[in-house]
């Protein structure tokens, strides 16, 4: 109870509102929306919380949204069946939760050595993704729509220092996603656990390290009680885009305005989260280290080649399970070295050579 009264007042203090319940009109469409986060989690469930409400604001109440975090209505990881079968009509979650399903829903919320978030939402938007994301869900019953993003994740907390791929062997880490695929190739013992129970199990020591979001999130979890050492840029997650994934036939149902107020309050959104993440990332970094005595670290050369070995092994293993895995592969990989290639050239050469001038990063 203690752990869940911090986490809503830190929220809060970290600049989130209150965020009302919309306003219902009479007669309109209900839209019930579960969440894998709980209630006012600092990050991705307010985020989500934000959501639920601007869609409310911006249909005027045409769209009567009632909203349930991890817990409320069901468990986190029981939301994806809930959507499936039109219990609710929609979920906030991380796509990747769901590779059990299908592994290529891996694809649209990060997977390792992938895109960053600009290149995921130029894919996604402008060349081909959308479609194929829609191929995935509609085996489902599904429709998904981005509404978030966490930007490039940290490469984790950890109770020892990674030296060398050695290092990796027997810890038990929380990570999800073809990420924890390949971490399990390291000898790593991997779990996938709802956001709200990690803590809980690092200070149990169930854990050993766990990956979460990044220093504006992490901040307010407080893993550095249990794992002092945190890595910077993860291979695991790039992106790291989110998904409101919704029954199809409740999404069929919906008039053109509608769905055109459920597509421009998710595009906002996913707009918001990440532009905050950005905007907070600095700040609460310097907390962690000045406040906390958290030691940065970041993943050498050799543990950077061997997560890069493993995921090819990852990746065709995935491939293995289906056309629709081959399909989905084929197009990210293709559109992540034409799109990436280019980045590469201007806006990746742009930042490194600005911050060697100007002697930022370290």
């Amino acid at each position: 109870m203690e752990r869940r009264k911090f986490l809503k007042g830190a929220a809060l203090g970290a600049g989130a509102t209150a965020l009302a319940t919309p306003a219902l009109a009479q007669g309109g469409k209900t839209m019930t929306i579960v969440s894998t986060w709980p209630r006012d989690f600092p990050g991705l469930g307010i985020s989500a919380q934000r959501l639920a409400a601007r869609i409310g604001q911006l249909s005027d109440g045409a769209i009567n949204v009632e909203y349930f975090a991890a817990g409320e209505r069901v468990g986190a990881f029981d939301s994806f069946d809930e959507v499936a079968s039109g219990n609710s009509q929609a979920y906030i979650a991380a796509d990747y939760y769901w590779v059990g399903k299908h592994p290529a829903f891996a694809y649209f919320t990060a997977v390792p050595f992938g895109m960053t978030v600009v290149e995921w939402n130029a894919w996604v938007k402008f060349g081909g993704g959308q479609a194929l994301w829609d191929k995935v869900s509609g085996e489902f019953g599904l429709k998904s729509l981005v509404c978030g993003a966490t930007g490039t994740q940290a490469g984790g907390w950890f109770n020892k220092e990674i030296n060398s791929p050695e290092d990796l062997k027997g810890l038990k880490m929380r990570i999800p996603g073809l990420g924890g695929n390949v971490m399990s190739k390291l000898g790593v013992s991997t779990v996938s656990l709802p956001g709200g129970q990690i803590y809980e199990n690092l200070v149990s020591g169930a854990i050993d390290a766990t990956e979460w979001v990044g220093p504006y999130n992490d901040y307010f979890m407080k893993f550095y009680e249990a794992a002092k050492y945190y890595y910077t840029a993860g291979m695991h997650e790039p992106n790291a885009n989110l998904a409101l994934g919704m029954n199809k036939a409740w999404w069929e149902s919906l008039s053109d305005w509608e769905r055109a107020v459920i597509e421009a309050a998710s595009a906002e959104e996913t707009a918001n989260m990440y532009e905050e993440a950005m905007a907070l990332n600095g700040q609460y970094l310097a907390k962690l280290i000045d406040e906390q005595g958290v030691e940065v670290r970041e993943f050498g050369e050799d543990v950077w080649d061997a997560f890069g070995e493993a995921a090819a092994e990852v990746f065709e293993e995935t491939r293995d399970h289906s056309d629709l895995a081959v399909e989905v592969d084929d197009a990210f990989q293709a559109a992540l070295r034409e799109i990436g290639g280019a980045m590469a050239l201007f806006e990746t050469k742009f930042v490194n050579e600005r911050n060697r001038v100007l002697g930022l990063g370290g």
